[in-house]
């Protein structure tokens, strides 16, 4: 089919008649991907099943990775490139005066995901087929995804987003292998046989639907799959409420992230994240018993790895079915159950761990509440025999306590693997978050820090990078990407230094070509291109950015003989929808951008962007135009981060703290390649337990930081009343919990030091080719491959 390009050309204008019922003459470009699409798919296939009959064939361990999210981000021309089609494709598809990259943007971003863990669960995928390991993925196939966000008057509005309008050509749906799930009713125990029966009455019951989409390894026969779960109404319902039951079973499936605020929200979440587990649990040992029968060894065989806590619940629906459906004993069960299960943590953020009020967790899902209650008592019993009499530590680890269900506290206490994602936050979890269970457990706790699919960042998103690095080291490094480090034999070569430059601006204006198309805002390419973009939350501190602009604008007009830089800072993030004070910062951003864009006397020293709508193809314009990537998030607060490294691979320098990852890039690029500032997470530490930061102290004491935190207040922005007092409180009334103001003036140093650093072109260079060199160890490769040996026990199978 794709052998050739006339090979090529001849089967796509023979599929595009059968596919759309009319000529080429006639078709359209939405013809033209959909018959694309469904080629390459077909083209897949035969690897596809060839893949499942081998690890069928062989008996060997496979991993199933649970995830709430998958930010694939477009899978064409990704898909191509793991095929090594790409050309071929590109130059048949031009013969017939069609262009790849106008197919590219027809398609839409799957709206599976919103930030960091579910491009992290994306790109694991990537590296399990490409390095031919057995892993698969599960997850839910929302039909609107998180939101489509606009900027309107500058505040967030969040639309449906509708990337099913038109179909998904990558998935089949496999009504014949779709399950049952049960909500609400009663359990009844009845004796039978001579052992206790658990029968679940009354129940609520959805019908989950599985769509498959093939995850293609790159240059590999590997083809693994993500499987995503649909919630459709029960073949015979039993509710005289028809349509209220279809709408309640569909809700399940609609929206990722339902908002919480109020119970009916929570309700809904707490059902996606069983429905997640239960339909995927039922179709994992589906596919074993076919294999090897009896349940009895399937944590020989099988790891089913949970990607923080929204699946956790696989821990008692495993439970549930050893025990109700297969008739083994609690201590057969719970053995097999805890060395089936490992959890990675994602957080530091105590509040951020989640929990559920029993009063919705009871009635809602009453035999996965049993087993749960049943957990925790033979859990706390433990501990009583341990340290009879400490009911405050008994307390501290309760998976039931003050009426919640603690999430954490149960994925530790039913796994035998917990991991966190780089090495700063695993010691953090092991000394501060989770010290007691590190305690109890020290065999359990493990770091695996974050990876990213270097062909998607790198490969894909930045070419014409790609082929200078594969013309100066040869192109083994995109399945070796610790090759990369051979860059630095061309740290003096004044030519690949300038043709790093050359590409870094030609990436600086398709970026700013795109801004002016969307925005109609001109920006200056010889300006520093410096970037934040990530999910909006306070402990990431776009506040902290956006008060240094406002300085930056101070200085501008208030000293005549101020001399900067040229800045363009860009930002793109979502706020979720019921975080009202993330979606102030994002007011705020664009309110100051309306301010400097607009005054004259400013010109082209400073612009500031909000490019709304942040996804992964909007990502792939931006990481390979970035000079500095600002990853300024409160020491000890960010788990990993996976944008810093995305920005690191494409030559942007990091302007950040000694948080998450920063530290280990710090450490393999040294202090000449990144701008560090501002506490680090152990005086951070310090000062939530022992208190001695006072915010108003340097409110006082810095002019600069003064004038800024009153101009949110003081009508410096025109037309804007009292909009952002909730920020000017959070600084000062609150005692800044993030240390904002403290940070201030670390930061604007650093940003002084960015300044000089790239007026001295060659060195600019050097630091940007040292970064590259580097990145190859923050490969998702290397994290699978960890991952593999240390934690699920999977070898290549071919």
């Amino acid at each position: 089919m794709f052998s050739n390009k006339e090979k090529f050309k001849e089967v796509f204008l023979n599929r595009l008649e059968m596919l759309c019922g009319k000529s080429f003459a006639e078709s359209t470009s939405r013809d033209h991907y959909q018959t694309l699409g469904s080629m390459i798919r077909e083209y897949v296939s035969n690897d596809w099943i060839t893949t499942n009959e081998r690890y069928m064939a062989t008996k060997g361990k496979q991993v199933y990775y649970l995830s709430i999210e998958y930010l694939l981000g477009k899978l064409l021309r990704q898909n191509l490139l793991n095929l090594g089609i790409e050309e071929i494709i590109q130059d048949g598809l031009e013969d017939l005066g069609i262009d790849l990259s106008e197919l590219e943007e027809l398609e839409p971003d799957a709206g599976l995901g919103n930030g960091g863990l579910g491009r992290l669960a994306a790109c694991f995928l990537d590296s399990l087929a490409s390095l031919n390991l057995p892993g698969h993925g599960h997850g839910i196939r929302y039909k609107h995804g998180l939101f489509e966000q606009k900027i309107v008057d500058g505040y967030q509005v969040e639309l449906p987003e509708q990337w099913l309008r038109s179909g998904n050509v990558w998935e089949v749906r496999k009504a014949d292998l779709a399950v049952s799930i049960p909500f609400w009713g009663k359990v009844e125990a009845r004796e039978e046989n001579g052992r206790l029966v658990f029968h679940h009455l009354h129940a609520e019951t959805v019908t989950a639907v599985p769509y498959d989409m093939p995850v293609v390894g790159f240059h590999s026969d590997t083809v693994n799959t993500l499987r995503l779960w649909s919630a459709e109404p029960a073949q015979f319902p039993i509710f005289k409420d028809i349509l209220n039951y279809k709408r309640r079973t569909e809700a399940i499936s609609e929206f990722l992230y339902p908002d919480d605020t109020h119970d009916e929200g929570k309700i809904l979440r707490l059902k996606q994240q069983y429905f997640l587990v239960s339909a995927s649990v039922q179709s994992i040992l589906r596919s074993y018993r076919k294999q090897h029968g009896s349940l009895l060894h399937l944590h020989e065989h099988i790891c089913i790895h949970i990607n923080d806590t929204h699946p956790v619940l696989v821990i008692p629906e495993l439970m549930r079915i050893l025990i109700d459906d297969e008739g083994l004993d609690w201590d057969q069960a719970w053995h097999i159950t805890k060395n089936t299960i490992a959890y990675t943590n994602h957080t530091t953020l105590s509040e951020a761990l989640e929990k559920w009020p029993v009063y919705i967790f009871q009635p809602l899902l009453p035999r996965i509440y049993m087993i749960v209650e049943e957990i925790n008592e033979r859990f706390c019993h433990d501990l009583w025999e341990e340290t009879p009499g400490d009911w405050d530590r008994i307390a501290s680890l309760a998976i039931i306590a003050d009426h919640f269900v603690k999430m954490a506290h149960l994925a530790i206490v039913g796994s035998f693997s917990v991991n966190g994602v780089a090495r700063l936050h695993t010691e953090i979890l092991k000394e501060r978050e989770m010290k007691p269970f590190f305690l109890l457990y020290p065999e359990k706790f493990n770091n695996k820090t974050n990876g990213i699919a270097h062909r998607r960042w790198l490969l894909k998103a930045n070419p014409k990078l790609s082929e200078l690095i594969t013309d100066k080291i040869g192109p083994s490094w995109t399945s070796r990407p610790h090759e990369l480090i051979d860059l630095l034999k061309y740290e003096n070569d004044n030519s690949v230094l300038q043709q790093l430059k050359n590409i870094k601006q030609e990436n600086k204006q398709k970026l700013a070509d795109f801004i002016y198309q969307q925005m109609g805002v001109p920006v200056d390419t010889s300006a520093i291109f410096d970037i934040q973009v990530k999910r909006l939350h306070a402990y990431k501190r776009q506040l902290l950015n956006v008060l240094h602009i406002m300085y930056l604008y101070n200085q501008i007009k208030d000293d005549p003989n101020f001399q900067m830089v040229p800045r363009v800072f860009i930002f793109g993030a979502k706020a979720s929808p019921g975080y009202y004070y993330a979606k102030k910062i994002i007011k705020l951003i664009n309110a100051v951008a309306d301010k400097v864009n607009h005054d004259p006397r400013v010109g082209d020293r400073l612009k500031v962007i909000f490019l709304e709508n942040y996804r992964v193809s909007l990502a792939e314009k931006i990481f390979p135009a970035a000079d500095i990537s600002e990853q300024i998030s409160t020491s000890s607060k960010e788990a990993s981060g996976t944008g810093n490294m995305k920005f690191m691979i494409n030559g942007a320098l990091t302007l950040g703290t000694l948080d998450g990852a920063n530290v280990e890039i710090h450490e393999l690029v040294g202090d000449d390649n990144i701008f560090i500032f501002g506490l680090t997470a152990e005086e951070v530490l310090h000062y939530y337990r022992k208190g001695g930061y006072d915010s108003i102290e340097y409110y006082h004491h810095d002019q600069r930081i003064r004038q800024v935190v009153d101009q949110l207040v003081n009508g410096f922005f025109d037309g804007v009343h009292n909009e952002f007092e909730p920020i000017f409180d959070s600084l000062l009334e609150e005692n800044d919990q993030y240390f904002v103001l403290k940070d201030f003036a670390s930061y604007v140093d650093s940003h002084r030091k960015v300044g000089e650093a790239f007026t001295d072109v060659q060195r600019w260079q050097k630091m940007s080719l040292n970064n590259i060199a580097h990145a190859g160890y923050f490969s998702s490769d290397r994290t699978i491959k960890e991952y593999a040996r240390d934690i699920w026990g999977i070898q290549p199978l071919w």
